[in-house]
């Protein structure tokens, strides 16, 4: 760690529009999570623009979690040398998550009151940072976004046509799948905002790639939300980690996102049923017209539907429940269940007809209907049931300010002070 002072009464002088505007209540203190990928480059501007921009009357520390190949966790610690604030470099093993993951272990290491989370490249502007804790603190608000999409907001800094197109389509989808979590956010693919810790509770996110916004808008429900308007600046130096292998985590994302209740995962569940129809459909036409007999080929053909709506259930529905069973294990059961509907189905027909009466094709929708239910129950249970254990979390190494062992050893410290008198007694 290093301490020092601000030099934030010059600056109050001078006018400075960050420190000018943003009147703070104390406490008021702030945690900046940056997450990092070779982004080494920028890391000593990053920190020289903080430490213009966070008045002294502001506590503030930096937490980098760095997922980086390069030498930007070494860079980090000969810069914060300079730094009148602590810096803390979490470098992790594993880059479980993406950058979502990243951002989830840089809360559980924060220790103020407010977080703010931006990205390492500076085109979130530092300068925001005391405006972004200071609406939060005069509004009440439990999340504070700065949104490029709100008046005095621009998205000059995004490179290109294509970029602002996916912007704009990424986030007109996401605000109409979740229009009731994402009411009074305009700007929900941003990457910058500050949420109170109390406001969020790490172990229920679930992060995969950049948009750790969303996850925490739709998982964790802050009551009160407010914008501040800003500029998306151009990248300082380095190369955007925007690829179109992160767009599909995106994709990937949105619908675990929307199937995470039981209902939606039902829903997703039964269309996906609807669309094994084509590829059974067409393997069975397939095999008739080789000349195989239409009943060994409808057996067969089911498999293929049984794969298809395996792989997509596998990817679309039990996304991050797939950790709990082999491959091989998965597969095996989900055929099992998919077969037993077909043979469950028939003596189910037979007793709505024979005992209750009904018609054969009523009798059939309604076996149709309950087999549905069932394979969807069973599938849950039985082929992703969750394990009791907890989840194992990514591992972590601490090149700078280890509080959480300082804190264990004070703890235990303070223990055996307590102890003292008794052992005296004795």
């Amino acid at each position: 760690m290093t301490g020092g002072s601000y030099e934030s009464t010059a600056r109050e002088e001078l006018g400075d529009p960050a420190v000018r505007g943003a009147e703070v209540p104390e406490p008021g203190a702030v945690t900046i999570v940056v997450p990092t990928f070779n982004e080494s480059a920028n890391v000593r501007e990053l920190l020289h623009r903080i430490t213009e921009s966070v008045p002294g009357r502001l506590p503030c520390e930096v937490v980098f979690v760095d997922d980086s190949t390069d030498d930007t966790p070494a860079v980090i610690d000969r810069v914060a040398q300079d730094c009148p604030f602590p810096v803390t470099v979490l470098h992790r093993d594993e880059p479980v998550g993406g950058l979502g993951g990243a951002v989830v272990e840089g809360i559980r290491a924060a220790g103020c009151d407010w977080i703010v989370v931006m990205d390492g490249d500076l085109q979130h502007p530092p300068s925001l940072v005391p405006e972004l804790v200071a609406t939060g603190e005069r509004s009440a608000a439990d999340l504070v976004v700065a949104s490029r999409y709100i008046e005095g907001g621009s998205r000059a800094g995004l490179a290109g046509g294509y970029r602002v197109a996916v912007s704009r389509g990424a986030t007109w989808l996401t605000k109409s799948l979740f229009p009731r979590r994402l009411h009074g956010i305009s700007d929900p693919m941003s990457g910058f905002f500050a949420i109170r810790r109390s406001a969020v509770t790490a172990d229920v996110l679930q992060p995969l790639g950049y948009k750790i916004l969303l996850e925490l808008a739709v998982r964790s429900r802050p009551r009160r939300v407010t914008e501040v308007p800003f500029v998306f600046q151009d990248r300082y130096a380095g190369e955007s980690k925007s690829t179109a292998r992160e767009g599909f985590r995106f994709l990937r994302h949105l619908v675990g996102l929307r199937t995470a209740s039981p209902v939606a995962r039902m829903l997703v569940f039964g269309l996906i049923g609807v669309t094994g129809f084509l590829p059974n459909l067409a393997a069975l036409y397939a095999l008739t017209s080789a000349g195989m007999h239409y009943l060994p080929a409808e057996i067969l053909a089911n498999q293929l539907g049984v794969l298809w709506n395996f792989l997509l259930i596998e990817h679309l529905c039990f996304r991050e429940r797939r950790r709990h069973r082999k491959g091989w294990d998965r597969v095996g059961r989900f055929a099992l269940l998919a077969n037993a509907d077909l043979v469950l189905r028939i003596p189910l027909i037979a007793l709505f007809v024979a005992r209750f009466g009904m018609g054969a094709l009523s009798a059939t929708a309604l076996a149709l209907v309950t087999t549905f239910v069932l394979r969807f129950v069973a599938t849950e249970a039985l082929v992703y049931l969750p394990r009791k254990a907890s989840r194992r979390l990514p591992r972590t190494t601490s090149r700078r300010g280890e509080r959480g062992e300082q804190k264990q050893a004070e703890q235990e410290q303070a223990q055996q002070k307590q102890a003292e008198p008794a052992r005296r007694a004795v």
